[in-house]
Order: structure tokens, then sequence, then C-alpha cells
């Protein structure tokens, strides 16, 4: 996040480079997607930078939430844009594709938002401490805020090694800190705030509970999207089949713990002899008067066109067994 003035296109024209270096083809598809979307929107702006910043006055008082959505795709100058996107392509590489395209899309989502919002409470905060009404004024845009919070998951993701923060070896847990201080020192212009709301949003998601708040969010939109479908019912052991809505065959089961089978279950289907007895009798019943279909043998092995009597498929089935 950064506070604002335009200059040349040098910036863009390095980020392009950069692009091409890296090659198309090896950057996936939110990443450069993300990316472009920046791009375009600094060529093509949705709104001039003074209504497109966020700020406690702007947002809160005047209820203008939309800034929320806007500021994080907005950015000064195209210097910028173009540390900003640099920086995002090499995190947009590496944790999209460690995430998935889906994922980190709504990864993405949440932190430009959340950023956003913990910024305005942050600012607020100062507002209240300070007594100073330049926090609640001060208007902030840019990615750099997302960026911080995916810097955090990155180390979190890869923890140890070392990062050189201009030019300075730092300890990839401490790396994030330590850039924060040192870019408010050498580039004043810079939104502390909006930085340090990136920082608190990665923690968030690493040690607090945004993740799994998020994961459960994710499950009700799939259960509500998908509840007329067959869905594969999941418990602690594992998968336990498809549950559709016309009964019918289920693809696989699972059985209860201590469930056991013998040399006779291919043959019995898991029935019980009773149940066995009774599936034969009501095959044969159901099936008399019917023309079988050709090449389909009876089921049990009996033979339909004959009357069969009661003991005597009893019979034939124990002898099946003995042999």
């Amino acid at each position: 996040m950064r506070n604002r003035q335009r200059a040349s296109h040098l910036g863009l024209l390095l980020l392009a480079s950069q692009l091409f270096q890296v090659g198309l083809d090896n950057i996936p598809p939110i990443t450069l997607a993300v990316l472009s979307l920046n791009v375009y929107l600094y060529l093509f702006p949705a709104a001039p930078l003074l209504q497109a910043c966020v700020s406690v006055q702007q947002a809160y008082w005047f209820k203008d939430w939309r800034r929320l959505v806007l500021s994080p795709l907005h950015h000064v100058d195209d210097w910028h844009l173009y540390f900003n996107m640099a920086s995002f392509l090499w995190k947009g590489i590496r944790l999209e594709r460690r995430l998935g395209g889906p994922w980190f899309l709504y990864l993405l989502s949440v932190f430009s938002l959340l950023t956003g919002l913990v910024y305005l409470l942050l600012e607020a905060v100062l507002t209240e401490l300070t007594q100073d009404q330049s926090y609640s004024v001060s208007c902030a845009v840019g990615f750099s805020g997302v960026l911080f919070a995916l810097k955090v998951l990155n180390n979190y993701y890869h923890p140890g090694g070392v990062t050189n923060v201009m030019g300075i070896p730092v300890s990839n847990q401490y790396a994030s800190w330590v850039e924060l201080v040192l870019i408010h020192i050498t580039s004043p212009g810079t939104s502390f705030v909006g930085h340090l709301a990136g920082i608190l949003v990665g923690l968030l998601y690493t040690s607090g509970p945004l993740k799994t708040i998020m994961k459960k969010c994710a499950e009700l939109v799939t259960m509500n999207g998908y509840n007329s479908r067959p869905s594969a019912n999941y418990n602690s052991s594992g998968f336990s089949g498809y549950r559709g809505t016309g009964g019918g065959y289920s693809g696989y089961h699972q059985y209860a713990s201590g469930y056991t089978t013998d040399h006779t279950a291919s043959y019995t289907g898991g029935l019980t002899e009773e149940e066995q007895l009774e599936a034969a009798i009501r095959n044969s019943v159901n099936d008399r008067g019917q023309t079988r279909q050709r090449g389909a043998p009876p089921p049990y092995g009996f033979n339909h066109s004959e009357e069969v009597s009661v003991e005597e498929m009893r019979l034939r089935r124990l002898r099946r067994f003995d042999s």
C-alpha cells in the first residue's frame, strides 16, 4: 500500500521483460490472471486514485465500502506496480503450485478484503489512542498489503533458510518484520499500517483461526452447490462410497469394525441363510412367466423355468456348498 503520484512507463517495460524471461507458460493461470488484472487497472483505472484508495474516513464514515475491493488493485505509478507485481510473480508461482488454483484464488480474495479491514481497524485504533485525525484520513492503495500476507504464508510453507532484505541476510522467520521496518525507513511514502495489516492477516491464517474458518466456508458452499448430485460420504475412516438419491448400488462399501468374511462370501453376497432363501423365492416368483434375457445367468444358479420347491432349493444350495 502506498500514498499517490504517477510517472513514466519504464516500470511496465521492466515488468514485461521479467514476465517473458520467466515464460508465460511457466506462470500458473490464477497468478497470471491477477497480475494481468493489476496491469489492466493501472492502464485503465476503474476509478481515480482518490476514489480507489481506502481510509477510515471514506470507507467507514462515508460508507464507501467498494474501496476495499478497488484499493488493492490500483497503484500510484508504474514503479509501484512493477515492484508489487514482480514480488507477486514469484510468490504466486510457488503458492499456487502448492495450494492449487481454486484455493489460491479464494485465498487472494479473502486476503485482499481482510487486509483492508484490518488496516481500517488499526487506523481507527491509532486515531483513538493518539486523538490524531490524520490516521483516519490517511488513504492507502496498492497490492503490497496482500503481498506481506503472502510473504508470511510463503515462509510458513517453506520454513528455514535466509532471505536477503535490502542486502541484509535475515532468517525467513523474521523476514516480514525486518522488511516492514526497512521499507518504512527507506520509503517514507509507503503505508506502514497497510503492510502491518498484511502481516497480521498472514498470521491469522498460519497461526490463527482464519484457515479453519475458510475451510468451513468452502465446505458449506461445496455442500450447498452439490447436494443434489451423488456425493462421496466421508468419515474419520475414509471414503465410504457414493450416495445418490435413488438407492441402488453404491460403488464400494465400508464395513463395521470386527466384520469378517468367509469362503462363501462371493457366493452368498453377505446374506444370511434365511435372506438367501427369501431372495431365491422372490426371484423365482418375479421371473416366472417373463422371458429371460439372452445369455443372462439366473440368480444363485437356479433355472426359473423349473417348478422348484423350497426344500429342493435348500438341498441344491447345500450341495453347492459341499462341492
